[in-house]
């Protein structure tokens, strides 16, 4: 009897081990399968939080590039009203018998300007070339190009652009709107003798060649780029080309007839509507905070509101400056002249308007309108006709 109890009290203590040997297996494979469970989870979780990452930065991605766009576009915009502006100024500057084929001449610009640009101009000034014009992507803004990516990304032939993240149809209306600008500069010079027929003809050559080129050899990488020149929104690309040709057509039309007299007199010839070439004045000091701060060709707030506020105070400064200088000069205020010192405070800081203080603003400003008066009075010395002073505010300034 005492044997078979030993005999049954090992049988049972074998039991219970093999029992608890088991029951810890099954807990040590559970153990296991649900650390398997939580490394799939937390696998899954991480891929799923890669995903969504990516997937934020595109958006993020997306959203400024529209952004962008949409800004270099309104301000493209704002550009195109300054050629209202220029419309009002030059046939009001004029007598009122030559305020129709003034504004006519005014109207077909940009029409013209719009067909040269895109037939080669865009290609000519931004196409992959050499030191001195694009070569590639000539006609019809037809180069491949990848934009908006930017940098290394860019894969195209307008690479000298390709800073700007934003599509390509963006970029090209922005700078067409400079094209168009630079061309109409012009036509205040040569108001009042040139044909129709014949500003067509030059309207599509400065558009087509002549500013391209030039604007290629800064803004296109060409040769003064490679120098480190600096033009941040178009001081020397649109404003002083403008003013070279002006002055070239001055000088193969020549002056009014009954300008001037016998002994170097000048015989003024005042323009038919002030109120016209105030508004108009007003309405290029507007357009111009799209010219300048436009320039970003992004959504940078501080660079925007900095370039806004040199671009104001330096339009004011010359407004000032020129107003005294006038006054000084003349004996009395004169209107004209305190409009053109308005333009040319904003076109001497069209170039630097990025690169420099508030307070360097003021006294470009300050400077630019006294130069100006000083030129429309040399100017009419030398006998160099030019009804509305855009010589004087393009070139000198």
């Amino acid at each position: 009897m005492s044997h078979w109890r030993k005999i049954s009290g090992a049988a049972l203590v074998l039991g219970l081990a093999a029992g608890m040997l088991f029951g810890g297996l099954n807990a040590a494979g559970a153990a296991e399968e649900a650390a398997k469970d939580a490394a799939a989870g937390a696998s899954s979780a991480a891929a799923a939080s890669v995903a969504f990452t990516k997937e934020m930065a595109d958006s993020l991605k997306d959203m400024k590039v529209g952004m962008d766009t949409v800004w270099v576009l309104l301000t493209a915009f704002l550009v195109f009203f300054m050629n209202l502006g220029f419309a009002m100024v030059e046939s009001g500057l004029c007598r009122a018998k030559n305020a129709v084929n003034i504004l006519s001449k005014n109207f077909i610009v940009f029409a013209v300007s719009s067909l040269a640009f895109l037939l080669i101009g865009w290609g000519l000034m931004f196409g992959d070339g050499n030191a001195v014009f694009g070569t590639q992507g000539l006609w019809f803004v037809s180069g491949p190009d990848n934009s908006p990516a930017m940098g290394d990304a860019y894969k195209g032939v307008y690479g000298s652009i390709n800073w700007a993240g934003v599509p390509l149809w963006a970029k090209f209306f922005f700078q067409l709107v400079f094209a168009g600008t630079a061309a109409t500069i012009v036509s205040g010079a040569v108001a009042e003798r040139i044909q129709f027929r014949a500003f067509i003809v030059f309207s599509f050559v400065m558009v087509g060649l002549i500013y391209p080129v030039v604007g290629h050899w800064i803004w296109g990488g060409g040769w003064l780029a490679k120098f480190g020149m600096l033009d941040f929104a178009g001081s020397t690309v649109v404003h002083s080309v403008g003013g070279w040709a002006a002055l070239a057509g001055i000088l193969v039309l020549g002056p009014r007839l009954g300008k001037y007299g016998k002994g170097g007199r000048v015989n003024p010839i005042p323009g038919h509507n002030m109120t016209a070439a105030t508004i108009g004045t007003f309405v290029l000091w507007f357009g111009w905070f799209g010219f300048n701060p436009g320039s970003t060709m992004a959504v940078d707030w501080a660079a925007i509101a900095r370039i806004a506020t040199t671009t104001n105070t330096a339009a004011a400064a010359a407004t000032f400056s020129a107003t005294l200088m006038a006054w000084w000069a003349l004996g009395k205020p004169d209107l004209s002249m305190t409009l053109n010192g308005c333009l040319a405070g904003l076109v001497a800081i069209t170039a630097p308007c990025a690169f420099v203080s508030v307070g360097s603003s003021l006294i470009i400003g300050l400077i630019a309108g006294v130069l100006v008066v000083g030129a429309v009075l040399f100017f009419d010395k030398v006998k160099i006709d030019d009804p509305v002073g855009a010589t004087s505010v393009h070139l000198v300034c």
